[in-house]
């Protein structure tokens, strides 16, 4: 089993972590707390990783470039690949995203997978939407995914 290292950025709306092997993201997901140290000697992609967090945050990145690692079903890593087609600042519907990978009718798969989706924001989950243009669901929390489409609106442009 790969040594895995952890480290955390302050965000304006929480603290996220995020965890990689030496090579590559394994997960970034908000936390209410440090669920460790963040780690010593950490691999030059956990620094880029929070490198690029940062930049996000502070309006100058717009899509992530970081190796990754995913683990789940066939269709989740469909779900997931085609999240990262949805450009920052926009935004797609469940039943866009499931008709998108051939699925029109997996609107709800779709909901589970995005639920399910272990790297946060470098796979921008949070851009997916209810077919009335509702916010729904989001695994950081509603108010998170609100603050995330906002910021990303007002820095759009």
């Amino acid at each position: 089993m790969d040594t895995t290292y952890t480290g955390y950025y302050p965000s304006p709306i929480g603290l996220f972590a995020i965890t990689c092997n030496r090579s590559s993201v394994l997960s970034a997901n908000f936390v209410a707390s440090p669920f460790m140290n963040a780690s010593p000697n950490a691999p030059s992609i956990l620094d880029e990783a929070l490198s690029q967090i940062d930049q996000y945050f502070m309006g100058i990145r717009r899509k992530f470039d970081l190796p990754f690692e995913l683990s789940g079903s066939p269709f989740y890593l469909k779900v997931w690949r085609e999240l990262m087609t949805i450009p920052f600042g926009f935004t797609a519907s469940y039943g866009e995203v499931a008709a998108r990978i051939g699925n029109p009718r997996a609107c709800r798969a779709v909901g589970l997978a995005n639920n399910r989706n272990p790297i946060s924001i470098i796979i921008p989950c949070h851009r997916v939407i209810g077919a009335n243009g509702k916010l729904v669901g989001y695994g950081g929390g509603l108010p998170r995914k609100e603050w995330l489409l906002a910021w990303e609106k007002r820095n759009f442009t």
